[in-house]
């Protein structure tokens, strides 16, 4: 019943159709595993692994900064999912299978005149370069487990990466390619519970976590890293299960939908619209039924890049830029390699795509229609209108405040911003029920273009400080009464 890649145990007989999400799920696996110009000596390839990082418990608990939610971007020992499903029959299989990567250290070393072999960050070869930089070995572990056998008991299915080394010599020099990975130790804990008996109404919870102990609370993250799961996520699956949306449940639903409590993940349906057999639970938030755009010629790992845009900055890299990324990284040099030589249809393909010839509402030739919480939602939600109370003041839309972000966890550009001040344009709600304050700067030349776009700095309450004269403040207060009432 179960099939772990170390292990090699034989999997159950019945297809729980993962290939149908596996397109997105690499893009989940790979997101940020190296971005443009894929090159090691950029800044930002050298502080990688932001989504879905699983480390042993007591480093993360070290650096633990507030109640844990769903936001994947922090790095936890633990990640949960809980879903709702309806079965044809308590005998019904569900199939789990947790996806990851491990690290792996490509470390070049040179053959010194006495035969040692010594480590150097690069060793070059004619027409090519060898970089020291860290790879990743993509990871799997399945598990298939009836419905009953979950209401009676938990199951946990070990995940037990193993550690080793490998040397590759370097044709024509004297030098060679250590790869080395560090044993990885963690468990997926699986169990269900009965919600409504007559409509077969269940819940599903599968829980990873981190169980290893190869990084204590004093050490850096690269020792940390050595021994966590990165890029996990989570699909779900089995014949006979039919999953509700999380995002939009049937009515008769919503009450149970509403109490499912994930940590650091999140659970979509995936695969092709109308299908409810498959759910995909990954550390970044997706819509129900996310799909790779069809025009995409691969993958570029930055999902919130627009795949024309970065395809042509790759091509205008300089020769010494691209030899770096070549490198780099196999998965750099496999980019530059499909960009290089893109035949001119498929980039053409890339500057656009009609998605569906239903006219959207009219807003009027040259007319910008206004910020989209303007347009009237029926969540409840409206942060042209809503406050939050900052030091007992209460901060809304027209509000000034100074800015001052923390000194942990805060993005490097915020820094910079300590001590301006600014205006208020909105007050939104993140997944987690916490409060982002949107603001523009004041003295910003581009402030009203922002405006104009939508495009804000965003900040926690308690990164702000409230200046005299908020406009409206006791009805703002008084609204606040009404909901603590």
């Amino acid at each position: 019943m179960v099939k772990h890649p170390v292990t090699g145990e034989a999997a159950s007989a019945a297809d729980p159709g993962f290939e149908r999400a596996r397109a997105v799920a690499d893009a989940v696996l790979y997101e940020g595993y190296l971005l443009y110009p894929y090159r090691g000596s950029s800044g930002k390839n050298r502080v990688r692994w932001q989504f879905g990082v699983l480390t042993p418990r007591a480093w993360a608990e070290a650096r633990r900064t507030g109640p844990a939610g769903v936001a994947g971007a922090t790095e936890s020992w633990e990640q949960r999912t809980e879903v709702v499903c309806q079965a044809d029959s308590p005998d019904a299989l569900v199939h789990v299978r947790v996806r990851f990567l491990q690290l792996q250290h490509r470390q070049v070393e040179r053959q010194a005149e006495d035969g040692r072999y010594v480590p150097v960050e690069a060793l070059e070869t004619t027409g090519a370069v060898h970089l020291t930089f860290d790879e990743a070995v993509p990871r799997q572990a399945d598990a298939a487990v009836p419905l009953s056998a979950l209401l009676s008991a938990e199951h946990t299915l070990p995940i037990r990466p193993a550690g080793g080394e490998e040397a590759e010599d370097l044709y024509g020099t004297a030098g060679r390619l250590v790869r080395r990975r560090w044993p990885v130790q963690a468990a997926t804990v699986l169990s269900a519970e009965l919600l409504d008996a007559d409509r077969c109404l269940y819940r599903l919870t599968v829980t990873t976590r981190n169980t290893g102990d190869g990084a204590g609370p004093d050490d850096p993250r690269e020792r940390a890293l050595r021994h966590a799961l990165l890029a996990t996520h989570t699909l779900i699956g089995g014949a006979g299960l039919r999953f509700l949306s999380l995002t939009d449940p049937p009515a008769w639903a919503a009450e149970h939908t509403a109490r499912c409590r994930n940590l650091h993940t999140f659970p979509v349906l995936a695969g092709q619209p109308g299908a409810t057999d498959l759910v995909l639970s990954a550390p970044v938030i997706l819509p129900d039924h996310p799909q790779v755009a069809p025009e995409s010629p691969g993958d570029l790992h930055d999902a919130a890049e627009i795949d024309e845009i970065l395809t042509l900055r790759t091509l205008l890299l300089t020769d010494a830029e691209k030899r770096e990324a070549r490198g780099t990284d196999r998965r750099a040099a496999e980019i530059l390699d499909r960009v290089e030589t893109m035949p001119p249809e498929v980039l053409s393909r890339l500057h656009g795509a009609i998605r569906s010839l239903t006219p959207g509402a009219a807003a009027g030739v040259g007319r910008h229609a206004g910020p989209w919480w303007e347009e009237g939602a029926d969540d409840g939600l409206r942060p042209a209108t809503d406050c939050v109370l900052v030091g007992g003041v209460a901060v809304a839309r027209g509000s000034r405040v100074r800015l001052c972000p923390r000194g942990r966890g805060v993005d490097a550009q915020d820094m910079f911003l300590a001590g301006r001040t600014a205006e208020v344009v909105a007050v939104f709600q993140d997944v987690d029920g916490g409060h982002q304050i949107a603001v523009t700067l004041d003295q910003d030349p581009g402030a009203e273009l922002h405006g104009w776009y939508g495009r804000f700095r965003y900040f926690r309450p308690d990164e702000v400080e409230p200046l005299p004269a908020v406009p409206d403040e006791e009805a703002c207060l008084g609204r606040h009464r009404v909901a603590e009432a």
